[in-house]
């Protein structure tokens, strides 16, 4: 098996979106947002399933009118998947919204209005377990705030969610998480260092309007590939132009290259060159789309010849490098058996999914094995009654 990650994490305040756990020793969340018509219900739902079904830990889902907060209504009853709600500035949506029953808000306090506003907003989702989510982003700082900085910078952001962050103190509320995002890399990553260490909460990691699924996924691969690095973020969110489904497969991808989440299927393959004794990129394309529903942690590598094959086969549950006339075939870095070039996708596939089964067969025999022994030490322990009855004593 592959190394384990040596990242150390930032210590955070752990809240809960939902059922999933932001921060502390919580995996790090991928997350994205509809880009449907909230009002329309049902393209929503639909995009919130295909969303789930790729992984996805939390939706995010725009609410800007009170006429979206009660299709939201719809929306909340159709899924058990944690959602967001993105609200500005009126505060009755978000008093609506709460009441529905979301899982979070991504709302600014500072941009509500009347005192009396922010604290109805604060005590209510205090009353519903609810936390915040406080987004600061370099397009939209305010007018005094630009004065005084000249530009969107760094310190900009940071001072803009301490101002923020001040009237959740003022409150006394904890529960909320922090996102800094600009669509510069440079500036993104200073500003979220910056705030590091500064407040305990959770952060919500992303570079915003990165651009399409290839540029967009370059950029916030290096602007939050730096920061993971340092042990800040404790959910992601890449924002592409793309369909929103592409923004989970990138984020778990990230994850997976850092050795910060496991989930599904972590391929290895070569480039390809004069050497390969198949056509390794037809063959990892055709792999990948045929394994997409596979959530449980597996490496598979697939090499076009023995150069580098064999030892990245040595590694990986199940493994493949090209040779004269037959491929070999790995299982647990051991060979297995030869594959012809004209079976070699349905027969990987059938390889992985074979070891996915054993592997999960193995996951839920190792849970009954812990329940049984906590049950027997459970039985071995005599109740205090029993010893008082007898009259054992210590």
């Amino acid at each position: 098996m592959r190394m384990q990650s040596p990242i150390i994490r930032r210590k955070s305040r752990p809240i809960m979106v939902g059922k999933v756990p932001v921060g502390g020793d919580a995996p790090i969340a991928v997350q994205s947002m509809t880009n449907t018509d909230t009002c329309d219900v049902q393209a929503t739902l639909a995009q919130i399933q295909r969303l789930e079904a790729v992984g996805a830990d939390i939706v995010r889902v725009s609410v800007p009118s009170m006429e979206a907060a009660e299709a939201f209504r719809q929306i909340r009853a159709g899924t058990a998947l944690p959602l967001v709600a993105d609200i500005h500035f009126d505060y009755h949506i978000a008093l609506k919204v709460l009441e529905y029953g979301v899982d979070c808000l991504r709302i600014n306090p500072g941009n509500i209005g009347r005192e009396d506003r922010v604290k109805a907003v604060i005590e209510s989702a205090r009353d519903h377990g609810v936390p915040l989510r406080i987004g600061v982003n370099a397009g939209s700082l305010g007018k005094e705030l630009l004065r005084k900085y000249g530009e969107p910078n760094a310190d900009a952001m940071v001072e803009s969610a301490l101002r923020h962050i001040e009237i959740l103190d003022a409150y006394d509320f904890q529960d909320y998480k922090v996102s800094l995002k600009a669509s510069e890399v440079f500036m993104t990553v200073a500003a979220y260092r910056k705030l590091a260490t500064q407040i305990e909460q959770p952060l919500h990691l992303g570079i915003t309007e990165a651009g399409g699924l290839r540029s967009g996924t370059v950029k916030s691969s290096i602007g939050l590939g730096l920061l993971l690095m340092d042990g800040i973020g404790d959910t992601i969110r890449i924002s592409l132009a793309a369909d929103p489904v592409e923004e989970i497969k990138v984020g778990f991808d990230i994850l997976k290259s850092l050795g910060l989440r496991s989930k599904g299927v972590n391929l290895v393959a070569c480039p390809s060159c004069s050497r390969q004794n198949f056509d390794v990129i037809a063959t990892v394309n055709a792999l990948e789309a045929r394994l997409e529903d596979i959530t449980t942690p597996i490496d598979v590598s697939v090499v076009g010849c023995i150069v580098n094959g064999p030892g990245e086969a040595y590694v990986a549950d199940i493994g493949l490098t090209g040779a004269t006339p037959m491929n070999m075939a790995y299982v647990d870095g051991q060979t297995s058996h030869k594959i012809a070039n004209d079976k070699l996708v349905d027969e990987l596939e059938a390889m992985v999914r074979r070891k996915v089964a054993q592997k999960q067969a193995e996951q839920k025999q190792s849970v009954n094995n812990l329940s049984v022994q906590k049950q027997h030490a459970a039985d071995q322990t005599v109740p205090l009654r029993i010893l008082e009855h007898t009259g054992t004593s210590s």
